[in-house]
């Protein structure tokens, strides 16, 4: 029998984090050039509104460590 979305989803978060962005890499070069395009101007799009959002003063960055360390508080490891 087929596995579902949710089952198939359920698995691979279940996966160590390297091995789940490895398959995030497939899954993403798995789709057609222009959903793949269309994609790629979506984040580049995001990126801009993020940039856009320090520079104006509406968002304060986090350092990278201090960003992980609430990431792993937040999940509790």
């Amino acid at each position: 029998m087929a596995m579902t979305m949710d089952q198939i989803a359920k698995e691979a978060l279940a996966l160590p984090s390297e091995a789940r962005a490895l398959l995030a890499d497939r899954l993403v070069e798995s789709l057609d050039a222009a959903e793949a395009n269309r994609i790629d101007k979506l984040w580049a799009t995001e990126a801009r509104r993020r940039r856009d959002e320090v520079r104006e003063g509406r968002v304060q960055t986090v350092a990278g460590d201090e960003a992980l360390a609430q990431v792993r508080r937040s999940v509790g490891r």
